[in-house]
């Protein structure tokens, strides 16, 4: 998904990078817990954001691609520390900014710094969403609510449903919900004997997102903070 930045800030963010970095499959581009010096523009690819839960589950936060940004929990944090893991799904290429050229910019541009600061509260509501969703309803109301926010993300409209049309493992479901995989097939296998869902190869269509959407109760918030990126 792309930042939420207008092009022209976008371009003025981009320009203040010193290095474009290559980032293979699997390897993470930051750790928790490690010194957050930079602030990285996904160029191609796609990245996972995470934490590890005390049980040492994952629990994955965001999905992002082509110009998300990443790490920008850091800006202005005097030897803040990356609070999440970032992880290439597949083969892409980001570019790196130091957090002190973000932090100079914002001292002087006031356009830019308004939208950075709009930038970094959908952020912050976007993961407070999530969080909820989690102590609120549990993990199959996690499971549930991951489901409507790719609807938001990735959906198409199909024929009797909305087609999540991103190739997501059962595995990165039960990421998204901090449970197991076992747990997660055994509650799409339920769903789908409803009628809820069915499958489309390795995607997944929803027949009902009304059904998920009361399962949660869903508080209608805009489609901008129910998103997976």
């Amino acid at each position: 998904m792309t930042s939420l930045l207008s092009d022209k800030n976008l371009k003025q963010l981009k320009s203040m990078a010193h290095a474009a970095q290559k980032v293979p499959k699997g390897t993470f581009i930051f750790r928790e817990g490690q010194a957050g010096e930079n602030f990285f523009i996904v160029l191609s690819g796609k990245f996972e954001i995470s934490k590890f839960t005390g049980d040492g589950k994952e629990l994955c936060l965001r999905l992002c691609g082509e110009n998300a940004v990443i790490g920008e929990l850091m800006v202005f944090s005097n030897n803040g520390k990356y609070l999440f893991n970032g992880r290439a799904l597949e083969d892409s290429e980001v570019l790196v900014i130091k957090n002190k050229a973000i932090e100079q910019e914002l001292l002087v541009n006031a356009e830019f710094a308004l939208e950075f600061l709009k930038m970094m509260t959908d952020h912050f509501r976007k993961q407070h969403t999530k969080f909820r969703d989690l102590v609120l309803y549990g993990k199959k109301g996690a499971l549930y609510s991951t489901l409507i926010r790719i609807s938001n993300s990735y959906g198409v409209k199909v024929n009797g449903g909305i087609l999540l049309d991103a190739p997501i493992t059962h595995q990165e479901l039960a990421n998204f919900s901090s449970t197991s995989r076992e747990s997660v097939t055994r509650e799409l296998n339920y769903l789908k004997s409803k009628g809820i869902i069915s499958f489309k190869g390795r995607k997944i269509i929803i027949h009902s997102l009304d059904y998920l959407k009361l399962k949660i109760n869903c508080e209608g918030c805009p489609a901008s903070y129910c998103v997976i990126d």
